[in-house]
């Protein structure tokens, strides 16, 4: 059997999570990204996970300021935490 190639993500979104994990704190990122209403409403959902040792409310807030420069005029982002695995 051959594994299934895995695609990479498109340029932004690996950008997005280069920036998330670029946020001190942050140990565990996911990224989506969809369309609603016919492709007319751009959304994006990031979720992180915080390690041990920092408050999950500064890091989310760091993630958001972390990613504001490359959010478009429009898109609605979303941000929450990752449930400990």
């Amino acid at each position: 059997m051959s594994d299934p190639v895995k695609e990479a993500p498109p340029p932004r979104l690996r950008r997005t999570l280069e920036l998330v994990y670029s946020v001190d704190g942050v140990v565990a990122a996911r990224v989506w990204q969809w369309t609603e209403n016919l492709g007319r409403d751009e959304k994006v959902a990031v979720a992180v996970r915080a390690n041990a040792t920092s408050s999950p409310s500064d890091v989310l807030r760091r993630v958001e300021a972390a990613v504001e420069g490359i959010r478009e005029p429009g898109e609605a982002w979303e941000f929450g935490l990752l449930d400990h695995a």
